[in-house]
């Protein structure tokens, strides 16, 4: 991709540094308010994928409350909550079903509890066990093999690539390994933005408005309750948004409007103000973030612009 400079930190004035990316933002109709570098190249939109295969899950008959929903499209924090919502999804499945791998949670503060108390990494655990749990339970919908469910030529896997390939309205550049072990599907920050405003305007009714619908109803479950996704969700009603890995970013609002972005060195750091300057774009304001200035004592000497 050929990225171009998206936030300079500065320092007493001087640019210390500078977090180089690709965005582009899409009005309802389709057509493009904003690009910055190359949002038509291909590139990996790690878990932003969440709330498209979802979706696919959705139009292969899977139906969950709102939270499960919300949980199936989550990098959640690992909060009791979110364990929960993983399991009532699971619906008496053993956790060692999942096919992702054992991990701490997501959320430091829950990572800290759990090595504090001597507690070990678990697959439901893991970030993505959501997912995973709703993957389990499309293929028992379906009659497929839950074994080897995260093969690329696996019945779910193919299906979730149509839907994939349908939302973005462009054939998947490439196939790989996303951190779960589930299949990642290349795309473009076009494609993805084109998705997540189909899902954010799906109608009622439809299988589409079922991820939409809990995503909005559960933004805490999406995230947790010391994330940015989540709040920023919380800040602007009917926001569907979606962080990814290595810095990816989608959101959609409720008529259509829809951004995506990447940054290109994976700085989550940068990810939150790119967040901010394109929700501007789109006609809304949002707070800057916390870790927006920088301060030495009480003195602030920098900031993300």
């Amino acid at each position: 991709m050929s990225h171009e400079p998206l936030i300079e930190l500065i320092r007493d004035g001087m640019v210390e540094g500078v977090h180089h990316g690709s965005a582009i933002v899409l009005a309802p109709d389709g057509t493009t308010l904003f690009t910055a570098g190359d949002p038509d190249a291909a590139m990996y939109p790690r878990s932003t994928a969440k709330p498209l295969q979802a979706t696919a899950m959705a139009r292969l008959g899977l139906r969950l409350s709102p939270a499960g929903f919300a949980i199936a499209a989550a990098s959640h924090s690992g909060e009791p909550m979110h364990l929960d919502a993983a399991l009532d999804v699971l619906d008496g499945r053993s956790p060692d079903a999942l096919g992702n791998p054992a991990d701490f949670p997501f959320d430091p503060v829950e990572r800290d509890h759990w090595v504090a108390t001597g507690r070990a990494p678990s697959r439901l655990g893991h970030n993505c066990s959501g997912k995973h749990a709703a993957m389990l339970a499309t293929c028992e919908l379906n009659g497929w093999r839950t074994e080897g469910y995260l093969d690329p030529a696996h019945p779910l896997q193919r299906a979730i690539a149509a839907t994939v390939e349908d939302l973005t309205g462009r054939p998947i550049e490439r196939v790989a390994v996303d951190g779960c072990g589930a299949p990642l599907f290349a795309t473009t920050l076009r494609g993805l933005a084109t998705a997540v405003s189909k899902i954010a305007t799906a109608a009622p009714g439809t299988p589409d408005h079922l991820v939409a619908e809990g995503i909005r109803a559960h933004p805490e479950l999406v995230g947790g309750s010391r994330r940015d996704v989540t709040a920023v969700m919380r800040a602007v009603p009917g926001l569907i948004a979606k962080d990814g890995f290595e810095a990816v970013q989608v959101a959609a609002l409720p008529d259509g409007t829809a951004l995506a972005f990447k940054i290109a060195d994976g700085g989550d750091r940068a990810r939150y103000p790119v967040l901010a300057a394109t929700l501007k774009l789109c006609g809304v304001d949002v707070p800057p973030g916390p870790d927006n200035l920088r301060f030495t004592g009480n003195l602030p000497v920098g900031s993300l612009r």
